[in-house]
């Protein structure tokens, strides 16, 4: 006969073990939704004896006719200038076997974004999700397409939100903002797959392996989601820029009661001779308006960074210190 402490201890482990295969079949039922979108690249590039290899990654299916999108580091290697002629070209596999030929549309390597055409249709897009949605803690799923043949699954939780990670094109460095770190591992050739959320949305393409058991990826956001559009559509990006590094934070109480919200953008940076600097901005100030809009998180800048702002003043009002101050900016097109 049990006594009581042991018919409690059942219980405990039940319980424990309905969690984990709830948990497992969650991650189960994502990887299989998820992984016919997600195609193995293997990426070539012209050489002297013809077309040889350049790397491998991941690549994730935007449309029924073709559109990939992976990450830029994948086809355009880390120092050479954006390919989008036919110089850098490659096989695209998918799980159900089949291998198609793929080219460059267009390369962002400011967000490590790309743009990829296969030749081919009936694939099956991924949904895309909304990563301004995401909490810490939350469940998330990274998938690649490593070896061509079966998808690489990794399960882990959104660690942390809001963090950069700085992109070069040139001599330009700009940081991508708002990046999900993840805990959930990144195996090689996992640059360019997705990170999803337990309904299967892409909420992520992964980018980076910062360290043991971290992984970060690019969000898809507003501002990404413009940004693959425009290489969809024109094979390059134009954006405004006034020479500033930001991250969100939290505003202090009298100006939460005068705003009525709750976080605004601070300024960790400026670049010498920018706009930013030439409008008198300074590190540390808070930027609460821009353009006339709310500022309340570091997509909303970048959302105003489009080509239609460059050349045209901008107001700006900041916080510094217990000071408002309305001030004007002028954004120039961001060269690479």
């Amino acid at each position: 006969m049990s006594t009581t402490a042991e018919r409690h201890d059942h219980k405990a482990e039940q319980r424990e073990a309905e969690a984990l295969d709830a948990y497992s079949k969650i991650v189960v039922d994502v990887a299989e939704r998820i992984a016919p979108s997600v195609a193995n690249l293997r990426v070539m590039r012209r050489g002297r004896g013809g077309q040889v290899p350049a790397g491998a990654g991941s690549a994730v299916a935007l449309t029924p006719d073709g559109f990939l999108v992976t990450s830029a580091h994948v086809v355009s290697g880390p120092t050479h200038p954006p390919p989008t002629g036919p110089g850098r070209t490659g096989r695209a596999t998918f799980v159900d076997g089949r291998e198609l030929t793929w080219r460059v549309v267009g390369v962002d390597r400011l967000t490590d974004l790309a743009v990829l055409r296969a030749d081919g249709d009936g694939l099956i897009p991924a949904a895309l999700g909304e990563a301004e949605n995401l909490r810490v803690g939350q469940l998330v799923v990274a998938i690649g397409n490593p070896n061509g043949f079966a998808g690489s699954v990794t399960a882990g939780v959104v660690s942390a939100l809001g963090r950069s990670l700085p992109a070069r094109a040139g001599r330009t460095v700009r940081h991508i903002d708002n990046v999900i770190q993840t805990d959930a591992a990144l195996n090689p050739g996992n640059s360019g797959g997705a990170l999803v959320d337990s309904s299967a949305r892409v909420i992520g393409i992964n980018t980076a392996v910062a360290g043991v058991g971290l992984g970060l990826a690019v969000p898809i956001n507003a501002a990404t989601r413009q940004i693959i559009g425009a290489l969809m559509r024109d094979g390059r990006v134009r954006r405004a820029w006034i020479g500033i590094a930001a991250g969100p934070r939290p505003l202090p109480p009298h100006a939460r009661v005068r705003l009525e919200r709750a976080s605004g953008v601070e300024i960790s940076e400026v670049s010498p001779s920018g706009p930013a600097q030439r409008a008198g901005l300074r590190a540390e100030d808070l930027i609460v308006e821009l353009g006339g809009q709310a500022i309340e998180r570091v997509d909303d800048v970048q959302r105003l960074m489009s080509q239609d702002a460059i050349g045209h003043p901008m107001p700006i009002r900041i916080l510094r210190g217990d000071r408002w101050l309305d001030l004007e900016v002028s954004p120039v097109e961001l060269a690479e």
